[in-house]
């Protein structure tokens, strides 16, 4: 646990929060300034700076949560017609909470709410890219 950080006080309950169900290591509440009814943010119980930190075990459960609170919310009157699910690594991809976290935004309509812009696309050469990852596994 980070004793400065915001989800963690949250976690340990110690800042107020409008829970909409945990489980053994993560707890999902609303998001304070959402984008749309019903955004939900869900966290591990302990702290891990992002995904690529967190320990599958957990990611396990963090994932589980997502899929059973964005049930919740879509069987619920606000009747969402589908959903962004979102996580943010690292200041440059938007990631401002370093707790690891992950976003339900319901979506009620098409260019409302979580609406994203793709720019360059198609960076380099689909093969070039591939060949690079590849050599990283073949370490």
């Amino acid at each position: 646990m980070d004793n400065n950080c915001i989800f963690c006080k949250i976690s340990r309950k110690e800042i107020s929060a409008r829970i909409i169900k945990e489980n053994e290591h993560a707890i999902a509440f609303l998001d304070v300034n959402p984008i749309s009814d019903g955004h939900t943010i869900v966290i591990p119980k302990e702290h891990y700076k992002n995904l690529s930190e967190t320990p599958k075990e957990v990611l396990s459960d963090v994932v589980g949560l997502v899929k059973d609170v964005a049930n919740i919310i879509n069987e619920s009157a606000l009747k969402p017609w589908g959903f962004n699910y979102l996580s943010n690594e690292g200041d440059v991809a938007g990631q401002v909470v370093m707790h690891f976290h992950m976003h339900i935004i319901p979506k009620y309509g098409k260019n409302e709410g979580y609406v994203s812009e793709v720019k360059n696309k198609f960076v380099n050469d689909l093969d070039g890219v591939y060949d690079k990852i590849i050599k990283q596994l073949n370490k």
